[in-house]
């Protein structure tokens, strides 16, 4: 881990006196750090680049050099530190003002030693994920579900603040790998780089002999969404899946449940605002998320009942094989989620809007009456108030954890 400290210092300033200030300021952090003074040309290449705002009268400086920054940092945040001596704060907040202006994100670091070392530490994850992010590209395999009227995306607007480019993709790309690929055994056994795990294989063989029968085709579909994200370079994608009902009789619940434990974040029914939250996850945490439906609340205990037919494979502590629910075709999954801490996440198509409450998953169920993964989460008193009054969409992200400070902190 290296996090590098720039500086900017009016000439008018006694740089004896600065220096005195700035050496008892930095050593008070209690960091290992590597200070680079005025030369700015190693920015963004360390884990974590700080800009020590020593003085007053630096913002002329600073836009000076504003260009050069965001050339090598892309998407990842300015982040200013300050002493609270010689206008440092104020001339901090005077740059944090042009940079909004400019459309750009970033921060003021300022506090006392333990806040400020503590914000630092957790800002290091944040703008790794923005450096990751930077520069990928996300597919929409079909469109949006037609019931997904508010669940659409402003390219541009993604592009712009995360970096991520979203191209659309026909579905009839999908189905022509698809119908390419050969029918093989359901466990894929001549090929071990795309076999299944022990615990994929003993649900296999307990499952209904329906879903063994359907379980070639959603592996082929597994297959050809590989196909899709190796040519054309995909971090993520969503895929329009209740069409693969009709054309090939089948679901993309398995498919989109793999790609997402081997890191290409995968959301069901073409929803692009899911597929940015799941995205996001990933980059941070190095897990996409449970997409899932909020299906009922009990207002007397605040118990959230959460359902898909997916999940990602890495997320759940056991799993069994059933049918996709509304179809009662193809392949679902029942997985069981550890119990304990997890946050709810969503953000909005146009990045202006996000949901972030922290809960406790309390238990898994399985109803047939319901999508095949089931967990009761217990959330906040004022939760409902956003679900039945400001919901952003129909589908929201589950990650382990709580993970409040984090996604704040990368949504700055």
């Amino acid at each position: 881990m290296s996090i590098a400290i720039f500086t900017l210092t009016s000439g008018l300033h006694d740089e004896a006196a600065v220096s005195s200030v700035s050496e008892e300021f930095l050593g008070s952090l209690g960091i290992d750090y590597d200070f680079k003074g005025s030369d700015f040309s190693s920015y963004a290449s360390n884990d974590l680049d700080l800009i020590y705002i020593r003085t007053g009268g630096t913002e002329g400086l600073f836009k000076a050099i504003l260009p050069d920054l965001t050339a090598k940092a892309g998407k990842a945040p300015i982040l200013l530190l300050t002493s609270g001596k010689s206008n440092s704060l104020a001339a901090s907040m005077e740059i944090m003002s042009y940079l909004r202006q400019q459309g750009l994100k970033g921060e003021i670091l300022h506090g006392d030693a333990d806040y400020l070392r503590e914000r630092i530490n957790s800002l290091i994850p944040v703008v790794k994920a923005a450096r990751k992010l930077d520069g990928k590209r996300l597919g929409v395999v079909g469109k949006p579900s037609d019931w997904l009227i508010s669940s659409t995306a402003d390219y541009a607007r993604v592009k712009e603040i995360l970096g991520l480019e979203i191209i659309d993709i026909p579905m009839d790309v999908l189905l022509d790998k698809f119908n390419g690929i050969p029918q093989t055994d359901a466990a894929g056994a001549e090929n071990t780089d795309e076999g299944l795990s022990p615990a994929e294989n003993s649900a296999l063989a307990a499952c209904a002999p329906c879903v063994r029968a359907a379980f070639p085709d959603a592996r082929r579909i597994y297959l050809a969404l590989k196909e899709i994200v190796s040519e054309y370079s995909l971090a993520g994608l969503t895929i329009r899946c209740f069409d693969l009902l009709t054309s090939v009789h089948n679901t993309g619940c398995l498919a989109l449940s793999r790609l997402n434990a081997a890191g290409i974040a995968a959301s069901c029914e073409g929803d692009v605002p899911a597929l940015l939250s799941m995205t996001v996850s990933q980059a941070l945490f190095g897990i996409s998320g449970f997409q899932c439906n909020l299906s009922r609340i009990d207002s007397a205990s605040n118990e959230y009942l959460f359902a898909h037919c997916t999940v990602p494979l890495d997320m759940v502590s056991s799993l069994q094989y059933d049918t996709h629910f509304e179809s009662g075709i193809g392949v679902g999954i029942h997985g069981t989620l550890p119990e304990g801490p997890v946050t709810v996440f969503k953000l909005s198509g146009d990045l202006q809007r996000h949901c972030i409450i922290e809960g406790e998953l309390l238990r898994n169920q399985y109803k047939d009456n319901l999508c095949r993964t089931q967990v009761v989460v217990r959330l906040p008193d004022d939760a409902k108030d956003y679900f039945l009054k400001q919901p952003i969409g129909n589908h929201h992200i589950l990650i382990p954890g709580h993970r409040k400070a984090e996604l704040e902190a990368f949504l700055l």
